[in-house]
């Protein structure tokens, strides 16, 4: 019984490539939630506070982590809710057009796991076709609300052709997902609350939960996890939210994060979806692939991004 529920969505092999395009070093894939108001309003919260807090992502910090990607020449992954999409269509239309990528993120942030198996699936199928009406791009990638899987979730998004799932957490690099124990050909992009804004900064006014840590402490953990994601060679990979990164004290850390990361040579700025086709090359060789070990040191000057040189050419419950 116990290992049915352990191998039914399992990590596989890693797809971890020898070098990153352009012989870039490390891969840097920066994601926003923009959840905006739509967990009060999944939770049947409307009061205008609990949805002001949220609006804030919409109306402040999303324009601000824009100008700041900009500014670095850094494209992102924007997982939008369909709701919040609705809401806010001209934004979700702008990450588009300002180079970025919009991926699936539920319909109203709704809780995955308690939902019977055709309702989940007529609710991504929804987001998806209003992601891409919306938008004018059908999205590749799906980061499921609350970074979970139900018994159906898997199969869903296979079902519907995504080409990467960025909700789980077996490694801290990419790997392709196995279905009992079977290959999918599915690119997971792993997340970690480690990496995530939302635990060290959200807070319920009425509840036990506080904001504890300071943002430069926070700064100096996703600093160290840059760090040996360079000295290994592999992928940094940073989850947050316009309403939470957005308020301006917080969003110093991003910009001393991205200067600390852009003092570095041989990095490859990407998107979930072009991170995702670099892994995805690897599951057309044959065999395993074998695990990755540390990476040669950066080769100057062999076509590499970095985030200095591209700067100067211009593109709770959370997750």
């Amino acid at each position: 019984m116990w290992r049915g529920h352990v191998e039914a969505v399992r990590a596989g092999r890693s797809l971890l490539p020898p070098r990153w395009p352009g012989g870039a070093r490390v891969a840097v894939a920066l994601s926003f939630d923009s959840d905006h108001e739509t967990i009060p309003l999944r939770d049947g919260e409307t009061s205008p506070g609990l949805l002001a807090q949220g609006e804030y992502g919409a109306r402040k910090g999303a324009g601000r982590v824009l100008e700041l990607l900009e500014r670095f020449g850094a494209p992102a992954t924007f997982f939008m809710p369909a709701v919040s999409a609705l809401l806010h269509p001209d934004e979700a239309r702008r990450y588009v057009q300002e180079g970025h990528e919009v991926g699936v993120h539920g319909w109203i942030h709704e809780r995955n796991t308690l939902l019977g198996a055709d309702d989940e699936r007529t609710l991504i199928r929804r987001a998806l076709e209003t992601l891409t009406d919306i938008t004018g791009r059908t999205p590749a990638g799906i980061r499921t609300p609350s970074w979970d899987f139900s018994d159906s979730t898997l199969e869903t998004i296979l079902e519907l052709g995504f080409r990467y799932d960025s909700s789980l957490m077996a490694d801290d690099e990419p790997y392709e997902v196995l279905a009992g124990g079977r290959a999918t050909g599915l690119v997971e992009i792993p997340v970690d609350w480690i990496r995530d804004d939302a635990p060290y900064f959200t807070m319920d006014r009425f509840g036990a939960l506080r904001p504890y840590t300071r943002p430069r402490d926070v700064l100096e953990i996703w600093k160290d996890e840059f760090d040996a994601a360079y000295r290994d060679g592999g992928v940094f990979q940073l989850t947050l939210h316009p309403h939470v990164i957005g308020h301006r004290s917080r969003l110093v850390v991003l910009r001393e994060l991205l200067d600390h990361i852009g003092a570095h040579r041989d990095v490859w700025f990407a998107t979930h979806d072009q991170l995702a086709g670099a892994a995805r090359d690897r599951l057309n060789e044959p065999g395993p692939a074998p695990e990755p070990g540390p990476q040669a040191g950066p080769r100057p000057g062999a076509g590499s991004t970095s985030a200095s040189a591209s700067a100067s050419n211009a593109p709770t419950e959370q997750p």
